[in-house]
């Protein structure tokens, strides 16, 4: 079947839309005609190389309309209204325990290029290209398995819904699922990307007294204390450490670091109080601590978050939920693009102008 997908073909290059192969669902996967997707800072670093083999259809929040099912899906059937998410085999010991975003398979499934019975689903000219995440939902059309696939209700705006499956996932998730913050108690969020204010909502929606977030963008800072922050802190004018520890009397319960810049990661150590927990988001580099004095004698917990430590079938629906009572509007970061514009909207999202980007690609 023929399509129309944004090529990655070599690194640092712009995608290129151009018509390609793809093949028929097996008995385990599903067709899926993609509505719109989210851009996410994974696909950005992945043009640089740092996600799956060139050549290659990247995309990984899309959201669409199930076509064609295999022979062994039972989770969705033709018409029904789909978010993609991450890929998981279900069968190791980490999914079998609910770590779905732990997946032994984890790197393989979602940047090896190819789907969980380790062949291609996607060609042009003789020559393979590589899935992403499973899904490689920069495209007309994808193939994904169905442990990618997550019903949704048909009530909602299709186009808006593909974030859910990576980024805002990641923000709430981190909250709700991994650092499961009690009501009352305070919560640092440093970078207020689509990650960071999803951070944000979820973390209002919990009842947080404090919830305060530190970037360097001062448009961002405002959108954040619409959604829900309490305090909203520029570290280019202020010590954020300082600041921090001033307002909650000692430093925060929790922190979520969504930048991987290592000066804002050891900062986010040190503003935390006596046994403070942090959940490291973003992808970051090497970061210099002295584990006796910054971990050991205050008794700091610092843990590594993926996917929000969501089972995607299990949270996005809740979240949905959330927005559809307006306790979680996360359509006030989206800005809508036409598929031909792909490449600007990255621009847009690189540069702060965007917060979270969405390619709509069909109707």
């Amino acid at each position: 079947m023929k399509i129309n997908a944004a090529l990655a073909k070599e690194k640092n290059y712009p995608l290129v839309l151009e018509e390609i192969e793809i093949d028929e669902p097996k008995e385990d996967e599903v067709l899926i005609r993609i509505v719109a997707s989210g851009i996410c800072h994974t696909d950005a670093e992945s043009i640089k190389g740092n996600g799956a083999p060139f050549p290659a259809v990247l995309g990984h929040e899309g959201a669409g309309i199930v076509e064609k099912v295999g022979s062994s899906v039972a989770n969705v059937t033709v018409g029904d209204h789909v978010v993609l998410s991450y890929s998981y085999c279900n069968s190791c010991s980490q999914c079998l325990t609910g770590h779905h975003n732990l997946c032994v398979r984890t790197v393989e499934l979602n940047f090896g290029g190819k789907l969980q019975d380790r062949t291609y689903r996607l060609h042009k000219d003789g020559q393979d290209y590589s899935t992403f995440f499973g899904q490689s939902s920069f495209a007309t059309y994808a193939v994904a398995n169905k442990h990618n696939v997550v019903k949704v209700d048909k009530d909602v705006d299709l186009k808006l819904l593909g974030p859910l499956g990576c980024g805002i996932q990641t923000g709430s998730g981190t909250v709700m699922n991994s650092l499961h913050p009690e009501p009352g108690t305070s919560i640092a969020i440093y970078g207020s990307g689509a990650v960071g204010l999803s951070a944000v909502m979820a973390a209002n929606l919990l009842g947080l007294k404090y919830i305060i977030v530190v970037d360097i963008h001062e448009n961002r800072l405002e959108i954040a204390k619409e959604l829900g922050a309490t305090h909203a802190i520029n570290s280019k004018n202020s010590n954020v450490v300082e600041e921090i520890k001033k307002i909650t009397d000692g430093g925060v319960h929790y922190a979520i670091e969504t930048t991987g810049v290592p000066i804002v990661i050891k900062n986010a150590i040190d503003a935390l109080r006596v046994a403070g927990k942090i959940s490291i988001v973003g992808m970051g580099g090497d970061v210099t601590l002295n584990f006796t004095n910054d971990i050991l004698m205050e008794g700091k917990t610092i843990v590594g978050t993926i996917q929000g430590d969501s089972t995607p079938q299990i949270h996005i629906p809740k979240i949905i939920q959330y927005y559809k009572e307006g306790k979680f509007p996360f359509d006030k970061l989206v800005k809508f693009y036409d598929f031909n514009d792909i490449n600007q909207a990255f621009e847009d999202s690189k540069s702060g102008i965007t917060i979270k980007p969405i390619v709509v690609i069909g109707g």
